[in-house]
C-alpha cells in the first residue's frame, strides 16, 4: 500500500531484500542446518540431562542447554524445532512422572522466547531495531555488543522463569523425588547418535560454529562485517571436501517467507522514521507524559516497557512489533530525555515475553501439542503469564536504570 500510493519507493521495498541482516540470516541458517544434521546438538543435550540428579538439576541444565542454542541456531522457531526432539525423548523417558514432562513442556519454550535477547541472532527484531537505530542516524548494535548487553539479561531471565515454572507446575514431593537420566535410556528413545567419540562432520561443524561465533564478537578488531562471516562461514559448512551439508539442500531449509516477511517489516520501519510519521505518532500518543516535568523520562521507561510487554497480545509477530513501536520509541525518546538506543534495547527486551496465548508465539504453539498428544493447556499459560509477566518487565526495567548503564549503554544522555 505504501508503494502503490507512492509514500514509500519501490526501491525501498525492494532493496530491503539486499541488507546485510537478510543475508546474515540467510547464511545463519545455512550453518545452523549443518550442525543440527550432525546431532551435534542431540549429543550436547544428552550429556548435560544425564547429569541431572533431582528434577531441580534437570530443568536447570535444560535451561543452560537452551540458552546456549541462541548462538548457534538464528529465530525462536528454528531453535524450537532443534529442542523439539530432545523434548520428546525425555518425554518417553519419563512417561511415568506426567507432572515432570509437562513442567519440561512448559519450559523449553519459555526459556528459548527469554533467552533470544542473548544473541543479536536470537530473533529477526533485534536486526530490524539496529536497521531502524541506522537509519534514524544512530549507531545501530552489533554482535558484540548486543552479546554484552543482551547476555546478562537473558542468562537472569531464563533462571528466573525455570525457578518460577518448576515451582508452578510441581509440588513438593514431586521435586524431592530422586530422578536420573542414564545414556543408555536416551540412547534408545533417540533417533540421534548421542554418544560416542565425536566424528569427524561433528567436529568440522563444532569447530566452524566456534570460529564463527568468534569472528562475530570480535568485529570491532578485525573490521568484518558480520554478514560476510556468516556467508563465508556458509560456503565453507557446504565445501564437497569439508562441509557436512549440500548448498542446494541447505537453502531449501532457509524459511524464505520469514526472510520476505522481515524485508517487508524493514521497509514498513524505515518509512516510518523516514516520512515523519513515526514522529508525529510519538508526539500525539505520549504528550501527557510530556507534562510530568521531571519525572518524564522514567515513566516514559515504564510505558515503554510495559507496553511491550504487552505488545505480543495485539501484534504476533516479534519482528512486526519491533517494526511498529521501535520507530516511534526512537522519536519520542530524545523529548523525553531518554538515550534513543538504550529505549529501543529495552524495547525489544520486553518484547521476548509472549507467552500468554498458545497463538503468541511459535514455540509456544509448537510444544503445547505434539502429534497430536498435548503437553499443556490455555490455562496452564494464562497461570505461568499471571507471575511471569510482571516479573519479566520488572526485571527489564531493574537492567535499563542499573545493569546496562554499567556496561556502557546509559538510560539517559
Amino acid at each position: 500500500a505504501l508503494v502503490i500510493s507512492g509514500t514509500l519507493p519501490a526501491e525501498s521495498l525492494f532493496g530491503a531484500l539486499g541488507e546485510d541482516t537478510i543475508w546474515l540470516l540467510m547464511a545463519a541458517y545455512v550453518i545452523a542446518n549443518a550442525v543440527s544434521s550432525t546431532g551435534l546438538a542431540a549429543r550436547g543435550a544428552a550429556f548435560l540431562i544425564s547429569g541431572a540428579r533431582s528434577l531441580r538439576q534437570l530443568a536447570y541444565l535444560s535451561c543452560l542447554g537452551l540458552v546456549v542454542t541462541a548462538f548457534a541456531i538464528p529465530a525462536t522457531s528454528g531453535r524450537a524445532a532443534l529442542a523439539l526432539p530432545i523434548f520428546l525423548t525425555l518425554r518417553k523417558v519419563l512417561q511415568d512422572r506426567p507432572a515432570v514432562v509437562k513442567m519440561l513442556a512448559v519450559l523449553f519454550p519459555t526459556v528459548i522466547l527469554l533467552s533470544a535477547v542473548s544473541s543479536f541472532l536470537g530473533a529477526g527484531a533485534h536486526l530490524i531495531t539496529s536497521q531502524i537505530l541506522q537509519t534514524a542516524g544512530f549507531p545501530g548494535f552489533d554482535f558484540a555488543s548486543w552479546l554484552l548487553l543482551g547476555l546478562p539479561l537473558g542468562m537472569a531471565a531464563s533462571f528466573l522463569a525455570t525457578e518460577l515454572v518448576i515451582r508452578l507446575f510441581t509440588d513438593r514431593a514431586e521435586r524431592r523425588t530422586p530422578l536420573r537420566i542414564d545414556m543408555a535410556a536416551l540412547r534408545r528413545n533417540s533417533r540421534q547418535r548421542i554418544s560416542g567419540r565425536l566424528d569427524l562432520d561433528e567436529q568440522r561443524s563444532l569447530l566452524l560454529l566456534c570460529a564463527v561465533v568468534a569472528l562475530w564478537c570480535t568485529e570491532p578488531i578485525h573490521g568484518l562485517d558480520p554478514a560476510i562471516v556468516a556467508l563465508i562461514g556458509a560456503l565453507v559448512v557446504c565445501l564437497p571436501a569439508y562441509g557436512s551439508v549440500d548448498l542446494g539442500a541447505a537453502l531449501k531449509k532457509v524459511p524464505w517467507s520469514m526472510l520476505i516477511f522481515m524485508a517487508a517489516t524493514l521497509a514498513l520501519g524505515s518509512s516510518l522514521v523516514t516520512t515523519g510519521a513515526a514522529d508525529w505518532l510519538a508526539a500525539s500518543v505520549l504528550a501527557p507524559v510530556h507534562s510530568l516535568g521531571a519525572a518524564k523520562p522514567y515513566v516514559f521507561v515504564a510505558v515503554v516497557v510495559l507496553a511491550s510487554t504487552a505488545a505480543h497480545l495485539v501484534i504476533q509477530s516479534r519482528s512486526a512489533r519491533s517494526a511498529v513501536l521501535i520507530p516511534v520509541i526512537v522519536a519520542a525518546a530524545g523529548p523525553m530525555g531518554v538515550d534513543p538506543m538504550a529505549a529501543a534495547f529495552a524495547s525489544t527486551a520486553a518484547a521476548g515475553f509472549c507467552h500468554t496465548l498458545t497463538s503468541s508465539a511459535k514455540p509456544v504453539a509448537i510444544f503445547a501439542d505434539t502429534y497430536g498428544q498435548p503437553n499443556y493447556d490455555p490455562a496452564d499459560l494464562l497461570r505461568l503469564s499471571a507471575w511471569l509477566a510482571p516479573l519479566s518487565a520488572a526485571l527489564v526495567i531493574l537492567f535499563s536504570f542499573v545493569v546496562w548503564p554499567l556496561l556502557g549503554l546509559p538510560l539517559f544522555p
